[in-house]
């Protein structure tokens, strides 16, 4: 039997994990993360998984302080796998199993590589995405690809819904690629990094709406940051406003006011881009408080002042 050491978080942790037990990997110890109590976990957790099958579990600050690799070294792991952990592994590490480190990242690798992948794959207005299974080496996300599985990006998929189908691709390629990994029989390809990209972490700020943008990146930006992420936002006289989900409307069926306007029409909130287009608001979040479903009646005036607002 394979003996595995597991560092994982987070769903694609959890599934990838469940993937391994089913196939009867010995998993010696897991490496997962303390929930950050700032942080709004709506996520399963690895630890709970780990605890139910009697699998040891710690949550070192530094995955690669040299006494933790002298322990993990003392298991003899035939293979190391990181499943959505979030801190870079180093080379002692990498160096321990006997038949190689892997990582799912949650991407088609060699594009977005790096940081919050589903991320930057909806920003970018991508209509596909997934989870590929590669080498790890020292360069992050660059080793050769052992398995993938893409999934489609609707039109107006929420980064949680691509989240949720890039977990099950995770599961579905880890759980074709398994069988060859033990055998001895499966045969990395070499990514082709320069056909790729890579794109760091992203911070709350990063969700600010720049109204001279045309209407498609604005809703690809409201869908990427959409809750359970930070959200796209902006920032009027009387309030902050956090979009929260957004469609592409008619523009022959709105007033146009030649500008980026907010505005409310048929008891519904929409909003005209630098491109002349027009999105519809589905729901936003007003002062940081109130969650406004507009459809259901239209509170735009009472906290405005006005039916329309220039946002340029």
């Amino acid at each position: 039997m394979s003996k595995s050491i597991v560092f994982a978080y987070h769903n694609v942790g959890v599934r990838c994990l469940s993937v391994l037990l089913a196939h009867g990997v010995d998993v010696v110890r897991v490496i997962t993360h303390t929930d950050n109590p700032g942080e709004t976990i709506w996520f399963d957790s690895v630890a709970e998984l780990a605890a139910v099958h009697d699998i040891p579990v710690i949550t070192p600050e530094d995955p690669n302080d040299a006494a933790l690799v002298a322990e993990l070294a003392a298991l003899q792991p035939d293979f190391l796998f990181s499943f959505y952990y979030r801190q870079m592994l180093k080379a002692p590490l990498l160096a321990l199993p006997g038949r190689g480190a892997f990582n799912m990242h949650g991407s088609l690798l060699p594009k977005y590589r790096g940081r919050v992948p589903v991320n930057w794959a909806i920003i970018h207005g991508e209509r596909e995405t997934g989870a590929t299974l590669h080498q790890m080496v020292e360069k992050p996300d660059a080793g050769g690809i052992v398995a993938q599985q893409a999934v489609p990006i609707l039109p107006d998929d929420s980064a949680l819904e691509v989240f949720n189908k890039v977990s099950v691709a995770a599961e579905m390629a880890l759980d074709r690629a398994l069988p060859l990994l033990l055998s001895g029989q499966a045969v990395p390809q070499p990514q082709e990094l320069a056909a790729g990209s890579y794109f760091g972490g992203r911070k709350e700020e990063d969700g600010r709406i720049d109204w001279s943008r045309p209407a498609s990146e604005i809703h690809n930006l409201i869908r990427a940051v959409a809750p359970p992420y930070p959200g796209a936002f902006f920032d009027t006289a009387n309030s902050r406003v956090r979009i929260l989900r957004s469609i592409h409307a008619d523009s022959a069926q709105n007033p146009r006011f030649g500008r980026p306007t907010l505005y409310s029409h048929d008891a519904r909130l929409f909003a005209e881009c630098a491109d002349g287009q027009i999105l519809r608001l589905l729901a936003v979040e007003l002062g940081g408080a109130t969650r406004v479903p507009l459809s259901a009646g239209d509170p735009f005036k009472s906290i405005f002042g006005n039916s329309a607002v220039p946002l340029l």
